[in-house]
């Protein structure tokens, strides 16, 4: 790696070398008003709780920019888009849950992994063939193979994967690979750095203008070490909360693997404490560091304004899964199939075509969004997808809607790998074992992949989901429904492993 101090230099070549190569080619014709530019905000372990245009979010948290693009589009009320960071993407640029992503695996020192882009094809290549100038800026996490100049046309990249002495570096001193070619050392905080960068590729450094574009950007924050920028550091003092009802076993009603969950410990007032730090102090943390993100949105969406484009810009908000903080007794915890571990926020918005100020209360998956931002883009999905197109619940956020959103967790397995179901300690991940969850607006099901008691949350009544259903005869019936329901899913989405999972503990 280069010093540090060539990062500017680098960044301003890298930027004259592409506009140079953009501007050297045939210009091709203006693109039409029906092939709208996509920009795919994608934060990193962001609970919807985190936003205050979630009524889930605690009533000191504040997030106006975000609140401002919520209001001027269509925000889902409830969306998984995987259980945990490496698989929520490859889902996402594949269109598949984990079962069918083929050749992805980890190998080496973790994150270190690798993939057939032959066999693991990623959609933005087939956009980038569509007329669109791809660019991905920020975290990659899904093989060591960036796909520059197949799958991007531009891009700036953390490659977790490939630089795994410096995996941790999620807001300072990360390796920078500028276009496939030199990596340079990153010192500034990480989510100021990403959002100039994608501000300058919006105003057309680096593309051709005459192409629409997609620019997938993949912040860091709000992932461990939950680091503030240093202008956030006092922000949020005084407040208060109060600690979930279950942060302490025992957990009536839950299986067995649930009742182990024990990240915290009582002081000796009784209050939960992890490390030397007080329960208060980490879910503060936490949020401060998503001030930053709230900052950003603000100076895309000035940006977007600025050079004219906003009106033709898809605009979306997600993250790859949320974090629990107390909640189940998890400590900023993916993985588990509760709504304070994965659940995500969901934001689409475009003026004139996307209707303002609403909500869907359909719940969404992961392996729906490439089927959509597809569809935006005019294209037909290249490959028989897992997900469905949510276009007709961006027309019309009440709309009939008979698909469940499904997240199936296979730890670190993926493709025909986990068509077998390991055992022992192999088919846990963090303490929490695979797993296949359905929901549809009320119900959530949850099966384990060992033999232990099902879940089933009526999420209305019970939106902490600290009442499991599947232990209580009167919801035998549902229970069964909702079984079926997922191995129907599972059967379409040739899931190797449908007809392997271990029998259910009945009660």
């Amino acid at each position: 790696m280069s010093s540090p101090m060539a990062l500017q230099s680098t960044r301003r070549e890298w930027f004259s070398l592409v506009t140079l190569a953009a501007a050297a080619r045939t210009i091709a014709a203006p693109s039409k008003p029906e092939r709208p530019n996509i920009l795919l905000i994608y934060t990193d372990d962001q609970s919807h709780r985190t936003l205050s245009c979630y009524p889930e979010a605690y009533p000191w948290v504040r997030t106006p920019n975000i609140d401002r693009l919520a209001h001027q589009g269509v925000r889902f009320t409830a969306a998984y888009n995987g259980a945990w960071c490496m698989p929520a993407r490859a889902t996402l640029l594949t269109g598949h849950h984990p079962h069918g992503v083929e050749s992805m695996r980890m190998e080496g020192e973790y994150p270190g992994s690798v993939y057939d882009p032959e066999r693991c094809p990623f959609w933005p290549k087939n956009l980038r063939a569509h007329g669109y100038t791809t660019a991905q800026i920020g975290k990659w996490h899904t093989g060591v193979d960036t796909g520059f100049g197949r799958d991007w046309d531009f891009q700036l990249v953390w490659n977790r994967p490939k630089y795994t002495e410096t995996s941790g570096n999620y807001y300072h001193n990360q390796p920078i690979t500028y276009h496939g070619g030199k990596t340079e050392i990153l010192t500034r905080y990480s989510t100021d750095q990403y959002t100039d960068w994608a501000c300058e590729f919006i105003r057309g450094q680096g593309r051709d203008r005459n192409k629409p574009w997609f620019l997938w950007l993949c912040y860091g924050a709000v992932h461990g070490p939950y680091t503030p920028a240093e202008r956030h550091r006092q922000a949020l003092a005084g407040i208060d909360l109060d600690t979930p009802k279950d942060i302490f076993p025992p957990r009536p009603g839950k299986p067995e693997w649930a009742q182990k969950i024990n990240q915290w410990r009582k002081d000796t007032n009784g209050r939960p404490v992890s490390g030397n730090r007080r329960f208060i102090d980490w879910v503060r943390q936490y949020h401060q560091g998503v001030l930053a993100l709230d900052e950003a949105v603000k100076q895309l969406m000035d940006t977007l304004e600025e050079t004219g484009q906003r009106k033709n810009t898809l605009v979306v908000f997600t993250s790859d899964q949320g974090l629990a903080f107390g909640q189940h007794g998890f400590r900023g915890t993916k993985i588990a199939a509760y709504d304070a571990n994965i659940r995500s926020p969901l934001i689409f918005s475009m003026p004139g075509r996307i209707p303002e100020n609403r909500v869907s209360k359909t719940p969404a998956s992961g392996v729906d969004l490439a089927p959509t931002l597809l569809r935006f883009a005019g294209m037909a999905p290249p490959w028989p997808m897992h997900g469905r197109d949510l276009t007709p619940l961006l027309e019309n956020p009440d709309a009939a809607w008979v698909h469940p959103a499904m997240v199936v967790a296979t730890g670190r397995k993926f493709g025909s790998d986990t068509n077998q179901i390991p055992e022992g300690d192999e088919v846990f991940q963090g303490g929490v074992p695979w797993y296949v969850m359905i929901r549809d607006r009320r119900y959530k099901y949850v099966r384990p992949l060992v033999h232990d008691l099902e879940e089933l949350y009526d999420l209305e009544a019970d939106p902490e989901e600290l009442d499991n259903l599947a232990v209580k005869p009167e919801h035998k019936a549902r229970l069964h429904q909702m079984r079926a329901w997922a191995i129907a899913e599972l059967r379409r989405t040739q899931c190797g492993f449908v007809d392997r999972m271990p029998p259910v503990r009945e009660v």
